[in-house]
């Protein structure tokens, strides 16, 4: 799965989950897939990833503008793939207003927010 929303119980948080399953030349990321956990390290500190992160940020500012969403977290993520590691993108969305959970559409919101990230960046 190369998205994973996980709302968040009795929080009106939704972790996403979105892992590069496929090279991006455009932000240095040619080898996206290793053996060990810890060799995906260095992808997620190089710049190219730097700069991919405030690709999601810029995205995410125009797609969270009035949506009653906003970034609680952005970072990076060491995915697994079966036997491989991937580098990935860990975010998590907050619905504004304190309720107890998420609501259903918000989290139509999230989902919506997520499919658009993997298309608009190439991720999968």
């Amino acid at each position: 799965m190369t998205i994973k929303i996980t709302p968040d119980q009795d929080k009106p948080t939704a972790s996403v989950e979105l892992m590069i399953t496929r090279p991006l030349p455009d932000y240095d990321l040619e080898e996206v897939e290793a053996p060990i956990p810890r060799d995906v390290d260095p992808m997620l500190a190089s710049q190219g990833f730097k700069d991919l992160l405030d690709e999601v940020r810029a995205i995410l500012h125009s797609e969270l503008t009035g949506s009653g969403l906003e970034i609680a977290q952005l970072t990076g993520a060491i995915s697994r793939d079966n036997d491989l590691y991937r580098p990935g993108i860990w975010l998590v969305l907050r619905e504004a207003g304190g309720a107890s959970q998420m609501s259903p559409g918000a989290r139509k919101r999230v989902s919506e927010i997520s499919e658009k990230l993997q298309r608009a960046l190439g991720l999968a």
